[in-house]
């Protein structure tokens, strides 16, 4: 009888500790839009403006990411490593895109993601993927030659700018005016919405267009020993020092995945001014929006 009595005690005993040592320590992720930090091409090396373009460094509002994989090293392909992260995607408009309406939506310095850490598998991280879905930020242009009024300069906008491989749109909001699309949009598409100075703003429109196919930049110094598709924005960046996971965190870890903004809004400077001009007389067309991709990404964690 004894024996029949200590079974039971010693199964909950053996739960109960199971229960103890299973963490509950998440693996978070936050943004940071840098500034300062250094502009970089496709292939990961300082870049320059080319000659006839002009930019602008955006005033960031918020950010969306889908997909997010811890690499081990140089030569882990696309796919290979710890896909930590992946938002609902949907064949609605026809083909796999992201649903937009359900990305997880983020400014800087607020966490947008929480992975258990029961979840990431053990091991030693190098490099990290970020497939970027969707940018929101402010923009500076001028307004020209409008019959009447004359020249508007110094006005602000809003973008909404689609960067990833495909995205599921059925409306967009830049900030208070909304674009209904109801359709997939590949990589570079974008909406503008005018933010007039008084006594203008009862003539704010919602502008829409595209990037050139394959004019965006997506940062992956890993581009020969790990490439991605071409019309993705998997953006590729190395960690300052590499995050080790063990099994046995007991504490939050915190990914900050730096994203350099440094002069990522590009266009065609037809007029050489430097700044980006819209037309309002209905003849000279406005100048093309040519780049809308970040700049470089460096994760850090702590």
């Amino acid at each position: 009888m004894k024996k029949l009595l200590l079974f039971p005690s010693l199964l909950l005993l053996l739960v109960s500790c199971k229960k103890e040592n299973i963490s509950d320590a998440n693996l978070q992720f936050q943004f940071r839009f840098d500034a300062n930090q250094t502009r970089l091409n496709n292939i990961g090396q300082t870049a320059t403006i080319p000659a006839g373009n002009a930019a602008q460094t955006p005033d960031f509002r918020e950010m969306s990411v889908h997909y997010i994989e811890l690499a081990p090293d140089a030569f882990t392909p696309l796919g290979g490593g710890a896909i930590v992260y992946h938002a609902e995607e949907t064949t609605q408009g026809g083909e796999s895109a992201v649903l937009f309406d359900k990305a997880a939506k983020s400014d800087e310095n607020l966490v947008f993601a929480k992975i258990s850490l029961q979840d990431v598998p053990v091991g030693t991280y190098q490099w990290i993927r970020a497939s970027v879905t969707y940018q929101n930020y402010d923009v500076n242009f001028n307004i020209n030659n409008l019959p009447i009024i004359g020249n508007l300069p110094n006005q602000k906008g809003t973008v909404a700018s689609f960067v990833g491989f495909n995205t599921y749109l059925t409306t967009v909001k830049p900030r208070e005016k909304t674009l209904t699309v109801n359709d997939d949009k590949k990589q570079g598409f974008w909406a503008f919405e005018t933010q007039l100075s008084a006594p203008y703003e009862a003539y704010n429109q919602i502008y829409s267009g595209e990037a050139p196919a394959g004019a965006t930049t997506v940062v992956n110094p890993l581009f020969a020993s790990s490439p991605v598709p071409a019309g993705s924005c998997v953006v590729t960046g190395r960690f300052l020092q590499p995050l080790v996971i063990t099994g046995t965190e007991k504490e939050d870890v915190l990914v900050t995945l730096s994203f350099s903004i440094n002069n990522s809004f590009e266009w065609q400077d037809t007029n050489g001014n430097g700044q980006l001009d819209f037309y309002g007389d209905g003849v000279t067309p406005p100048e093309k929006i040519v780049d809308m991709g970040l700049r470089g990404l460096i994760p850090e964690w702590e």
